[in-house]
């Protein structure tokens, strides 16, 4: 799972569900609505963060707190041992080898591909996982997966795995909660770094304890105070631990949009994590 701003760090989610309102005839002798507008709005309310555009915004804000850079793409190669705990971390999600995540998806890309080029490191990966060890790994591991990051086999494996254990559940989360696509992206960041087991500072727990300060609107509750109640959640369980103590990505970037009322995270879109600014137009 992600850590915090690793390069620079050492230490360091329902159909958007406005609902769509139908409009009321004023007279019997009203021209009827034509076709197209309608369309047009049914496919703006369709809009979730699972939406292609949506997505691809997504990674970028992500990979703004975990790269200092825009170009997700860039990442599949990544990797590094930054100190925290978790053993190497890596790829586009910020796979890692102590957290059980990296196991996964290397035993997901070796049934896809076998006898890739990370598949002999299934045996050293099963015994680390869980520390922070390196055994069984170096030297060789890290120039290893930097390899196999040149083969699109591997890409689709980690999107794959991505999509499976993080975004798919907080996107899927996020719609029965009844909240928009920055509601669905703070689900999102937050399973990402946090996870979903069940440790105080895990995703649902998180969930949890924003439910004693507030309703999600799948149960009648205001979308904005809900996820004020959230994000105070989140920055709770980011504080419970060294390596996520630094909550600029959610008071300079999520609660920026969400104080502007941009549920929809909408374009243009300027935030700062660690201070660093960005902007995606």
């Amino acid at each position: 799972m992600f850590t915090p701003h690793r390069k620079r760090l050492a230490v360091s989610t329902l159909l958007g569900a406005a609902l769509l309102a139908v409009p009321v005839t004023a007279h019997a002798t009203a021209s009827a609505p034509t076709a197209a507008p309608a369309a047009a709005q049914v496919s703006a309310a369709a809009v979730g963060l699972d939406d292609p555009v949506k997505k691809d915004i997504a990674m970028q804000i992500v990979s703004s707190a975990e790269n200092s850079s825009l170009n997700w793409k860039a990442q599949y190669k990544y990797i590094e041992d930054i100190d925290d705990g978790r053993g190497y971390t890596a790829g586009i999600i910020g796979f890692c080898s102590g957290t059980h995540d990296m196991l996964e998806l290397v035993e997901y890309y070796t049934q896809i591909k076998p006898g890739n080029v990370l598949a002999k490191y299934l045996p050293a990966l099963r015994k680390v996982d869980g520390s922070d060890s390196h055994a069984g790994l170096d030297p060789n591991f890290t120039k290893d997966w930097v390899k196999a990051a040149s083969d699109s086999d591997f890409k689709k494996a980690q999107d794959h795995e991505r999509d499976r254990v993080y975004f798919n559940p907080a996107v899927s989360r996020g719609k029965s909660d009844g909240v928009g696509v920055l509601g669905q992206f703070t689900y999102y960041d937050a399973i990402v770094m946090h996870g979903d087991g069940d440790d105080s500072t895990s995703f649902r727990n998180i969930r949890k304890r924003a439910l004693t300060k507030a309703k999600p609107p799948a149960q009648g509750g205001n979308e904005t105070t809900w996820l004020n109640a959230f994000l105070d959640a989140r920055v709770w369980a980011m504080k419970q631990e060294e390596a996520h103590s630094d909550t600029s990505r959610v008071d300079t970037a999520q609660r920026v949009w969400l104080k502007k009322g941009n549920l929809n995270l909408n374009t243009p879109l300027d935030w700062k994590v660690y201070g660093d600014p960005f902007h995606i137009g």
